[in-house]
């Protein structure tokens, strides 16, 4: 694919095919990771929970004695399913 580096006000910017977006698995508002290799600019997405965390580190952050139990949440409040 050949595109164009264009000016957006201020920026320079690139448009890329929505195509290559899905092959990428990126969607419209995921963050990405910009970075210069040598003479290549690669973008590569970023693996979030809800746009905050990254899941292998939360689970990384778990004590290894930690023993998992069932909680008591209480009665459903809105449409949950329980």
């Amino acid at each position: 694919m050949i595109t164009k580096v264009q000016k957006w006000g201020n920026s320079q910017g690139l448009r890329v095919p929505k195509r290559l977006l899905e092959d990428a698995e990126v969607k419209m508002g995921d963050e990405v990771q910009v970075s210069v290799h040598g003479r290549k600019i690669v973008i590569e997405p970023l693996t979030k929970i809800r746009g905050k965390y990254q899941l292998k580190k939360l689970v990384s952050m778990i004590p290894k004695h930690t023993k998992v139990k069932e909680m008591e949440w209480g009665e459903p409040k809105g449409k949950e399913i329980w």
